[in-house]
């Protein structure tokens, strides 16, 4: 217990225990008095202690002593749920929480996380994992989380302060020929094959692929509308949304040697209802990543292509050939719906008209590259293809 020699201050108050050691304490600028959580040898430290915190509170640097003590697994979660988040990537989220932040630091709190057990935390992950691409991720994810806990004045700096930490290092991009797209699209079979050249040439996203219906495809003036994108999440459910940026709905004019290719499809395979889905597996279900994965992994060890190449990287053969055709970066943005606030302030619409000529200029390359391929010989894969079922 405190005794009487102690006096108050302008700011704070100290006082000496019958021990002979100090205290301070102070009200809070929420009106709470705080008292100091450690003793002092004299009345000079305690003083020097509440000068700190006064210069804290001028500075606005002041906080709450116990506004870490939240847990982080509560906090991480309800970060998580408050974010407008694409669904694959609130899947990607919690599995990185799940898997490989918890287990370390699910029981502390926010205050308990230090930049020596962060630095701890990633090496175990390194050496655990041998996954760097994931280990970035992951460190992304908990820098995010403690850094809105800054801003939230729970802690007063973020420990995760490793440089280039959360950077992935970028894999060299992949480029399938035009010989090796068909030679993928035989192989996926008659029913997917589509589906790989409008992976190539439209150029679509696998969720855009995945939720394109009926009604989105004019087979004569050969337009798709990509209206929606339906990922597949990692409970095997479909979500229904909006396409992955803000170009939003957009019309694609393909090649004109696709014309055969969309009219069989629809003709054969696709759902024959307005709304029915223009991709749907052998027993009339939608699109699943992954019995197609099954598929595509088999065709691209037949076209020669390696382990690592996806469907994903068909979209740069597209972007490839179309620039070389003449497209411009504006053009190439349209037509593979990418956008952002940056190239929203710099591009300006590139009309319909326009697709169109980017759409002839691809046809070209392409027929070039095929006859080039084959000697002269007009590559027809359609044909091919009904000369091979006995169509």
């Amino acid at each position: 217990m405190a005794n009487r020699k102690g006096r108050r201050r302008r700011f704070g108050a100290v006082r000496q225990y019958r021990s002979g050691s100090w205290t301070a304490s102070y009200l809070g600028p929420d009106g709470e008095r705080i008292r100091a959580d450690e003793t002092f040898e004299t009345k000079k430290d305690a003083e020097i202690w509440l000068s700190q915190v006064e210069a804290d509170i001028s500075r606005g640097d002041w906080r709450a002593p116990d506004a870490g003590s939240v847990n982080f697994r509560l906090y991480a979660e309800k970060w998580v749920e408050e974010r407008e988040l694409a669904v694959r990537t609130e899947d990607l989220y919690k599995h990185l929480l799940r898997l490989h932040i918890l287990p370390t630091f699910g029981t502390l709190d926010l205050d308990e996380i230090t930049a020596p057990r962060v630095r701890e935390w990633r090496a175990e992950r390194l050496r655990t994992t041998k996954a760097k691409t994931t280990v970035a991720k992951a460190y992304r994810l908990v820098k995010g989380i403690l850094e809105t806990a800054v801003d939230d004045d729970l802690i007063t700096r973020n420990p995760c302060r490793i440089k280039g930490a959360g950077k992935e290092s970028a894999a060299e991009r992949r480029i399938a020929t035009v010989a090796q797209v068909d030679a993928l699209a035989d192989a996926i079979g008659i029913r997917w094959r589509l589906m790989v050249y409008l992976g190539a040439y439209g150029p679509m996203r696998p969720e855009e692929l995945a939720g394109l219906r009926r009604r989105d495809v004019d087979p004569d003036d050969l337009v798709i509308r990509v209206r929606v994108a339906e990922p597949e999440r990692t409970n095997g459910k479909r979500a229904p949304g909006e396409t992955k940026s803000d170009a939003g709905v957009r019309a694609v004019v393909l090649p004109s040697f696709l014309h055969k290719e969309v009219k069989q499809h629809l003709a054969w395979f696709a759902e024959k209802e307005p709304d029915g889905l223009l991709f749907v597996g052998e027993k009339g279900a939608p699109f699943r990543r992954t019995s197609f994965g099954r598929k595509w992994r088999r065709a691209r060890s037949v076209a020669g292509l390696p382990d690592g190449f996806r469907f994903y990287d068909l979209r740069h053969t597209g972007h490839t050939l179309a620039t070389r055709s003449g497209a411009t970066l504006k053009d190439t943005m349209v037509r593979a719906g990418q956008s952002s606030e940056k190239a929203a302030l710099i591009y300006q619409h590139s009309d319909e008209e326009r697709q169109r000529d980017l759409a002839a200029g691809l046809d070209d390359m392409v027929r070039a590259e095929r006859a080039k391929h084959h000697k002269g010989n007009d590559h027809d894969p359609a044909h091919h293809n009904e000369k091979r079922t006995g169509s």
